[in-house]
């Protein structure tokens, strides 16, 4: 289930074995607010004119509110900017986040990602040309076709982003070895993924065991990436 759906095996453990949905919620639903019958008040005294938090919670006490001004004036700060006062606020992805969604394929996204994807884009035009950029790059990939890796190596250099810029200089010099792993089947990813296990060995065992046993944990590894390589996985591309 983790492979095919590409989540984390943790993950998908937790919502597999949870028997409420309370239980897979990173945070407890919201609690309603001693303001919630006040807004549609709120929001018709500031469309009539009166911004002054001070004076609304006044008005307010004597609807028979008891709350403190401060959530007054927290609840009225969105109309301030021209937002209705009951929308609710996503809290915007980080930058990890945001990586993960651009260089997923857009049919392994889940719906809410991929309604919140395009919003983000429209907000930050670099952050657009960086997705069109990968997703080109992506359809290379997928198609094992190089023949338009010129034309974009030249749009990836002439973004006027300083790291984008200096990846072309970098894949420009390697440009050959790059078209041979878009159109080749081959690739090193066995070597890293070997030389990843040795260095994890070592940050987790450093000190605490001998050769033998990190040699057998080690090999360990080795057997079971083999094993699993052999069952059938869906691409990442």
């Amino acid at each position: 289930m983790a492979r095919e759906l590409g989540l984390n095996r943790r993950t998908v453990s937790k919502y597999a074995r949870a028997h409420t949905w309370q239980e897979v919620v990173r945070r407890p639903p919201s609690k309603p607010s001693t303001l919630d019958p006040y807004l549609s008040y709120l929001q018709q005294r500031w469309d009539e004119g009166q911004h002054s938090a001070k004076i609304l919670h006044e008005e307010l006490q004597t609807k028979g509110y008891l709350g403190h001004y401060q959530r007054v004036k927290m609840a009225v700060a969105p109309l301030r900017r021209g937002l209705p006062i009951d929308e609710p606020r996503e809290r915007p992805p980080s930058p990890r986040e945001a990586a993960r969604w651009i260089t997923t394929h857009p049919h392994r996204r889940n719906p809410h990602i991929n309604d919140r994807l395009p919003r983000l884009l429209d907000h930050c035009s670099e952050l657009k040309t960086v997705h069109d950029l990968v997703r080109r790059f992506a359809a290379m990939l997928d198609n094992g076709d190089a023949t338009s890796l010129p034309e974009w190596l030249d749009d990836l250099a002439n973004t006027g982003l300083a790291p984008l810029t200096g990846l072309a200089g970098a894949l420009r010099e390697d440009r050959h070895a790059v078209a041979q792993g878009i159109v080749t089947p081959y690739n090193s990813g066995v070597n890293e993924g070997r030389i990843t296990d040795v260095k994890l060995q070592k940050r987790l065992m450093a000190g605490r065991a001998g050769v033998p046993l990190l040699r057998h944990r080690i090999i360990l590894i080795a057997h079971l990436r083999r094993r699993y390589a052999d069952q059938p996985t869906v691409s990442p591309r």
